[in-house]
């Protein structure tokens, strides 16, 4: 009799688990960052946070339009790009921000691709054979990465929807993401990778 109780329990607190996953939080189109909700205003931008939490934190990500960004504030100003690097889709909000060259640039934790704040270039170092003593020297590969356009008002921070009319080499990783909701963060096993 006490193993029938038993398993009765058991079976109620497994359909009360199942009942509260099925209405869980759902995925919301506007997501939600590391400041709050994000918002969409009357003329299109889109509220990601308050500039004095972000300045605080100095990176923040959110989603935009279903894609997940990165605003950085890094020597007084906002950057914002796409969040998963151009080359793999590591997490470039655990990347390093360094100086390259005289510009600030995030440095993908996976890789160690490096890809400006400012114009979304990716840069490699290297040499030209064809010089007498060849040094090393930063190079572009040209705008890997999605920039999104910063705007700052009353003490908040906005960017404006992607225009994806444009494409970039960061819109596959950023697509791929889109439905995994919040970002995973570790680099994919060999498995992973495969499919």
């Amino acid at each position: 009799m006490l193993d029938i109780l038993l398993l009765s329990l058991h079976f109620f607190i497994c359909f009360l688990i199942s009942l509260a996953i099925w209405h869980g939080p759902k995925d919301v189109d506007s997501g939600s960052s590391g400041t709050g909700t994000v918002e969409t205003e009357p003329d299109g931008l889109i509220l990601i946070g308050k500039e004095d939490d972000i300045k605080r934190s100095r990176r923040v990500t959110a989603k935009v339009d279903g894609r997940e960004i990165v605003v950085f504030y890094h020597e007084g100003k906002f950057h914002a790009m796409d969040s998963r690097c151009y080359h793999e889709g590591g997490p470039l909000p655990l990347g390093e921000i360094e100086d390259i060259d005289g510009q600030a640039c995030i440095v993908c934790p996976w890789h160690k691709f490096v890809i400006t704040l400012e114009t979304g270039e990716g840069l490699y170092e290297g040499i030209n054979p064809l010089e007498p003593s060849p040094t090393p020297k930063w190079q572009s590969k040209g705008v890997k990465q999605r920039i999104h356009k910063i705007t700052t008002n009353n003490g908040n921070v906005y960017v404006s929807p992607p225009d994806l009319s444009v494409s970039f080499d960061s819109d596959y990783f950023a697509e791929k993401y889109k439905k995994s909701g919040d970002l995973g963060m570790e680099k994919p096993s060999d498995s992973q990778a495969a499919e």
